[in-house]
């Protein structure tokens, strides 16, 4: 029966895919297949070997520590305003994200974060049937963030066409910034944190070929990245110290935002339609979590939540899922977790088109023109993932 439902959910994905591909004739199906076999392969070492376990809980360890780091930090401004016992979201989830974007920036200060993007990049080039920028910018985005990856090629930007420009646009909504993987992992178990960053880098190249398919000559298949103004080491210290900051403000505030929001909201449906807006949602989703591998029983509330995550974000909906983990079967927490590791939601198309709008405004009109195609796509990438990681589980 797994298997079937495993089967069933990838025919309807790449169905999904095939009704909004701009030119199903250049669909390349060979990296297709490749990708599919390498996902399956990756899933099943990270969570059914003893090496794959270990290499994770390593990479867990790692970013357990940097936080333990972070909150000295932290302790030493805000220490005392916390009730023994209690988790405050913003003090242990958010304000890490300062120490480990101050991480990002030595390590990119000093060379070693270009040369490993690149190197991974170029590797993943040979595998996924794109262009060498499409697959930089794929790696790129997973650790400098989907929109700061821009600048770093922003004289090619404005000279790609629409098709490579959707491209980039996708994989940069289809993973998420290492410098927040350490917030999650405070909120989902670790294992399916690392697990859905591998998954979403392929996932993210088969959608593409699909949805998006197109060739790229060998005259255009460069690289071209912009060296950043030199700075002091202490002035990159004081730029990503701000940076970090600002993105746990920005995250705290979407948050307070979405969260008011939908208890707003969930309060009229309940008073008007006896049912909240979450719930309806969830009825909606439903036939997508089944098709994921979860359990009947659990569609209702799988739906809920991964409803959520799309006209929210990410970690409004992994805090719902904290909430109902326990009334949950391991395998539905661990099929949803895969799920909601990614960027796809509503407000990334408008961070995406003011990244784009700082560097080229005509591209900006562009990316705006195709938004909702984005946010189809990289649904569509998140639900691949949560099908692949379901037949390991």
């Amino acid at each position: 029966m797994k298997f079937f439902i495993f089967i069933l959910g990838l025919t309807i994905t790449f169905l999904l895919a095939f009704l909004v591909s701009s030119d199903r004739k250049q669909i390349k199906y060979k990296p297709i297949a490749i990708m599919l076999v390498i996902q399956l392969v990756l899933s099943y070492f990270l969570l059914n070997t003893s090496i794959g376990l270990i290499l994770i809980k390593g990479f867990s360890d790692i970013f357990g520590t940097l936080l333990n780091y972070a909150a000295s930090g932290v302790n030493f401004v805000f220490g005392g305003l916390a009730n023994e016992g209690e988790f405050p979201f913003f003090l242990n989830a958010l304000l890490p994200i300062v120490f480990i974007a101050v991480l990002i920036g030595i390590l990119k200060h000093f060379k070693i974060l270009p040369f490993i993007i690149k190197g991974i990049g170029l590797l993943l080039s040979k595998v996924n049937g794109l262009g060498k920028l499409e697959s930089y910018n794929a790696v790129a985005a997973a650790i400098i963030g989907q929109g700061e990856v821009f600048i770093t090629v922003k004289d090619q930007l404005s000279k790609l066409p629409k098709n490579r420009l959707y491209t980039l646009c996708a994989s940069s909504m289809s993973t998420v910034s290492m410098a927040i993987v350490g917030s999650y992992m405070t909120m989902i178990e670790p294992k399916y944190v690392v697990t859905a960053l591998v998954l979403n880098l392929f996932s993210g190249f088969i959608i593409i070929h699909i949805v998006n398919p197109y060739t790229v000559s060998e005259e255009e298949d460069m690289l071209e990245l912009q060296e950043e103004e030199k700075q002091t080491f202490f002035e990159m210290l004081g730029e990503y110290i701000m940076l970090g900051f600002t993105i746990a403000v920005i995250v705290a505030a979407m948050l307070i935002g979405y969260v008011a929001l939908m208890t707003a909201i969930n309060g009229v449906f309940a008073s008007i339609f006896g049912i909240t807006f979450q719930t309806l949602l969830g009825y909606v989703f439903s036939p997508i979590a089944f098709i994921m591998g979860i359990p009947a029983s659990e569609i209702l509330e799988a739906g809920k939540i991964m409803a959520t995550k799309l006209v929210t974000n990410e970690f409004v909906a992994m805090i719902d899922l904290a909430k109902v983990a326990g009334d949950l079967s391991p395998r539905t927490v661990g099929i949803l977790s895969i799920f909601l590791v990614s960027f796809a939601n509503f407000s990334s198309i408008g961070i995406i088109a003011g990244a784009t709008k700082s560097i080229d405004t005509k591209q900006a009109n562009v990316v705006s023109q195709f938004g909702l195609k984005l946010l189809y796509g990289a649904t569509l990438v998140s639900l691949l993932s949560g099908i692949i990681v379901s037949i390991m589980l």
